[in-house]
């Protein structure tokens, strides 16, 4: 029985994305067929392209079949080689180049006020989400994508780091949820990503082995970029080894899961937020101790603002630096709610001004009225003059 494989989406309603099938025959040659609106003023690049990629993989007798439904290159490429390597054992990849806008690092303390969450095998999705300007913005390997879709989710996702203009956001994946996680790494340690989400983290030995993976890969690959990591804590055994985890190498912001969180210790979420308040508390006191950001969970309504604008408030009270979102919408509200207002502006500028005026005096004690001024509060400060001009307020 001739063997087939399918990878990717086609339909009325499926856009920016393809689907590819491919049946590998005894002989014959290759046969290839193009379904594309596009086809008159793109056909011959496509069928290029896919005859270019089946000659990568040696498949020299094959039906081939590509379903288009306004799919860029490098989704097709990914969906080509998602199908070919559903019917044959291959451990090459067929690689893009990463364009210049993707080659960037991230700073450690770099603002992450919003991390906007897209399923990591829907294309239209990562397109155009940089324009938005969140901080971040993390292709999702975990529970977004079904179980039967993990492979070619990670192909789409590697050629989406190489190929997508993010515009200035970070480039995070969440992985999935160890050991698989390890295998997904593969593919987004090489396509120069910033940062790796941890999913379900639970002990040290789940990140040293996540930092283990990223030091063979990038060794074995000649690769120099550094590469961040943010654990998810998303259980109650997650929440006792917090600081642990914290305090990791590379661990540069501890998160929160709380609809994880909340079903492991076997309650409902609720907007009050009362039955993740240790919870919440610790993993703020946990990340500020091993001197890191705290970043806490999503906002599941994304049509509610007014609730949004509560809940991003309250986060902020509780010491949180960000948190996540699912919905391009929500970026502006948490962007101004976790924004300093006057007061806080006002006062740290205070700090700053005294803090020079210190060490042009050449003291080694910084001092504002009758109080002193400890180093951790002066950097508090610079940091809320640097949010502001990131909004244009200073």
């Amino acid at each position: 029985m001739d063997k087939i494989g399918i990878a990717g989406n086609y339909g009325i309603d499926i856009r920016s994305d393809c689907k590819a099938t491919i049946e590998l025959k005894k002989s014959g040659g290759l046969k290839i067929e193009l379904i594309s609106k596009l086809k008159a003023y793109f056909g011959d690049k496509i069928e290029a392209l896919i005859k270019d990629e089946l000659k990568f993989f040696g498949i020299k007798n094959a039906k081939f079949k590509l379903e288009d439904s306004g799919a860029l290159d490098f989704v097709i490429a990914a969906r080509i080689e998602a199908a070919v390597k559903k019917v044959i054992a291959s451990d090459k990849d067929y690689l893009l180049k990463i364009i210049p806008q993707n080659t960037d690092q991230s700073g450690k303390e770099r603002p992450r006020r919003s991390r906007l969450y897209l399923p990591g095998n829907t294309p239209k999705l990562s397109l155009n989400a940089g324009i938005h300007k969140p901080d971040c913005i993390i292709l999702d390997l975990e529970d977004s994508v079904a179980p039967d879709k993990k492979m070619e989710a990670a192909i789409l996702v590697r050629n989406t780091l190489r190929s997508v203009n993010f515009y200035g956001a970070e480039r995070a994946v969440r992985i999935n949820q160890l050991p698989v996680g390890l295998q997904d790494m593969e593919h987004v340690v090489p396509a120069s990503v910033n940062l790796i989400l941890i999913p379900k983290a639970e002990t040290v030995e789940q990140i040293k082995a996540v930092q283990e993976k990223i030091t063979q890969i990038q060794k074995a690959q000649k690769l120099k970029y550094q590469i961040w990591l943010m654990p998810i804590i998303e259980s109650a055994l997650g929440v006792i080894n917090s600081y642990k985890i914290a305090a990791c190498e590379n661990v540069i912001a501890l998160a929160i899961g709380l609809e994880d969180y909340t079903a492991d210790i076997g309650t409902q979420r609720t907007a009050k937020g009362t039955e993740s308040l240790f919870a919440r508390t610790q993993v703020v006191n946990s990340a500020k101790a091993a001197k890191i950001q705290a970043i806490d969970s999503v906002f599941s309504d994304v049509n509610d603002m007014d609730a949004l604008k509560q809940n991003v408030l309250t986060s902020k009270a509780l010491g949180f630096d960000g948190m996540g979102c699912i919905h391009p919408r929500q970026i502006k509200v948490i962007h101004e709610n976790f924004a300093p207002d006057k007061a806080e502006l006002e006062k740290a500028q205070k700090i700053v001004d005294a803090f020079e005026a210190a060490k042009e005096k050449g003291l080694g004690v910084v001092s504002l009225g009758s109080k002193m001024i400890d180093p951790p509060v002066v950097k508090r400060a610079i940091q809320t003059l640097e949010m502001a001009k990131l909004r244009g307020e200073l």
